[in-house]
């Protein structure tokens, strides 16, 4: 079972969107279980103060390091991987999310305000990961990202065990189209081949589809797929 712990401002914001669906039954199974920890309860005055302003000027207010240490270290050994949620962060990709739902513990600090103390970082484990280049009002919701991505990978939670296996980001191509009922609809029909019943054609179409949307929509990935094919001839 994959044990969560996440630390948070906001502790109210969850389950939220993880007590519905695949999440809440993954978690009644015990595929995976979630314990919320609320920074401010580690603070050390009376008006749980988690925040001050950052030496040297600037904008905005800092997350404590002493405080987010008090937390960490009374929920958290100390080998375990903390992620820190951050836009200055490595890129969370597949290949990542994968590495991580291997393993037994994860504990995800969501940031705030401007960020944390840079010593905070320096002293516990703590690894940065981004999930976009863009910004956000706290790290709660790029948690729900990280955190559904965990999840479906996790054995047992999705009905198909394959069904990850075809999906976009797997083997460096984003998927194929895919299509239902109706076999026409305002005008346009599913491609003939999908109905062919010839598996090796089917899959031959998938895999050029794959790679014409991978090429032009994604021109990273693509040369990532095309350096890897080329290493295996």
């Amino acid at each position: 079972m994959l044990q969560v712990k996440l630390f948070t401002l906001y502790p109210d914001l969850f389950p939220g969107l993880l007590d519905v669906g695949i999440y809440k039954k993954a978690r009644e199974n015990k595929k995976w279980s979630l314990e919320v920890i609320n920074i401010r309860d580690y603070a050390f005055d009376s008006n749980r103060t988690v925040d001050d302003t950052p030496f040297g000027g600037g904008s905005g207010m800092l997350l404590k390091p002493d405080v987010v240490a008090a937390a960490i270290d009374k929920n958290v050994p100390s080998k375990d991987k903390i992620i820190y949620l951050s836009p200055k962060g490595k890129k969370l990709d597949q290949h990542t999310i994968k590495s991580f739902s291997k393993l037994k513990n994860i504990n995800i600090l969501c940031g705030h305000f401007e960020g944390v103390d840079q010593r905070l970082l320096e002293t516990r484990n703590i690894e940065e990961y981004s999930i976009g280049d863009f910004i956000l009002s706290g790290g709660e919701s790029a948690s729900f990202v990280l955190i559904d991505a965990l999840i479906r990978l996790l054995p047992g939670v999705l009905g198909n065990e394959n069904s990850t296996l075809e999906e976009s980001f797997e083997n460096n191509l984003l998927e194929y189209p895919q299509y239902t009922k109706p076999r026409e609809w305002e005008g346009k029909k599913v491609p003939e081949v999908l109905f062919s019943g010839d598996h090796a054609k089917i899959k031959g179409w998938r895999l050029s589809q794959s790679e014409a949307i991978t090429r032009r929509l994604r021109t990273d990935l693509w040369k990532k797929y095309l350096k890897k094919k080329n290493e295996k001839h």
